[in-house]
């Protein structure tokens, strides 16, 4: 069985609601099992990681950056760093903030170097902007919120939940995006994982 862990902080919500829907699309796969941890839990429980094929890790952007708590966790983490526990799993990386940019990617790229750092492997986002809308990339509104990967990311998912409390967002689109990157995870990591077998 492939044990997928999302690793996450979530100060609104907001990032919540999207690390649940990357935990649901990895659940999807089928015969899968998954972790869903805080950044604070899984400092506590760092050692339940080290048996996972596949971590995900979750930010929101604040300021254009990782937030504190999911830094802290980085730093903790930096203990399996020295014995390269984390090498060769699969990796995966998304974040939030109120607007399109917020200077998304610096927190991303941050979230991919730390990956990197472990000597992990990296799953890109595998999707088409507005995937499921591509005529809306013709029209100057653009994507709307029902669109997959409205904001164009490749790296991972990113949403925009803008000023609205977490139940309205992320977008249905945005949340989409986040379920079908988890179901990406799980299978890289199922076909990773029969690999080395």
């Amino acid at each position: 069985m492939i044990k997928v862990a999302v690793v996450y902080h979530s100060g609104f919500g907001h990032t919540k609601r999207m690390a649940e829907a990357v935990i649901d699309g990895a659940q999807s796969q089928g015969d899968v099992s998954v972790l869903l941890l805080t950044a604070t839990e899984a400092c506590e429980r760092i050692d339940e990681l080290d048996d996972a094929d596949a971590i995900v890790f979750g930010s929101p952007t604040y300021m254009g950056n990782i937030a504190a708590e999911m830094k802290r966790f980085m730093e903790v983490a930096a203990k399996k760093w020295f014995v390269q526990a984390w090498k060769d799993k699969i990796a995966g990386a998304f974040t939030n903030s109120s607007s399109f940019s917020g200077d998304k990617l610096n927190t991303l790229m941050g979230l991919v170097i730390n990956a990197m750092q472990h000597g992990m492997i990296y799953v890109s986002l595998g999707m088409l902007p507005a995937e499921n809308e591509p005529e809306s990339m013709k029209s100057i509104q653009g994507p709307g919120p029902d669109a997959l990967n409205r904001a164009g990311s490749y790296i991972g998912p990113i949403s925009a939940s803008f000023q609205l409390t977490p139940d309205h967002g992320p977008t249905k689109g945005d949340l989409e995006t986040a379920r079908r990157y988890g179901l990406r995870i799980a299978t890289v990591a199922r076909q990773y994982h029969r690999g080395r077998e």
